[in-house]
């Protein structure tokens, strides 16, 4: 869909975009004090320094938290209600805001795998129920 909001792809940001298009979530872990982190930022929010690299997630996570909308509250998501934003924190320790997709009953500290998919031209990280 055209009015789909496309995320701004900056220097700083752009290996995950670039991990996501070719199947892997990466995220940043400072090599100074090994806290791991999403989404992409210059410096550690942990320790502040800027000695980080970025690392593939292995594709487990589990579910934090979740609503679900029944209000689209940007023309792009009208013909998706209800539909469900979860926090999810991966196995490595970030977390980060996506869906849980393909059915399944949410609830806390639930496993999940990452799914991949591609929403107008872009490789987005959503996760499915184990």
């Amino acid at each position: 869909m055209s009015d789909f909001p496309a995320p701004e792809i900056t220097p700083l940001n752009e290996p995950y975009w670039a991990g996501l298009a070719a199947g892997r979530l990466q995220f940043q872990r400072c090599n100074a004090c090994g806290h791991a982190w999403l989404p992409p930022r210059g410096e550690c929010p942990e320790c502040l320094r800027e000695d980080w690299v970025w690392r593939t997630a292995s594709g487990r996570a589990k579910l934090v938290s979740w609503v679900v909308f029944h209000l689209a509250y940007h023309p792009a998501f009208k013909d998706r209600v209800p539909y469900n934003v979860a926090v999810v924190e991966l196995e490595e320790g970030p977390r980060l805001v996506s869906n849980v997709v393909g059915g399944g009953e949410l609830a806390i500290d639930r496993p999940l795998s990452l799914v991949i998919e591609q929403e107008a031209g872009i490789s987005l990280p959503r996760f499915a129920c184990r």
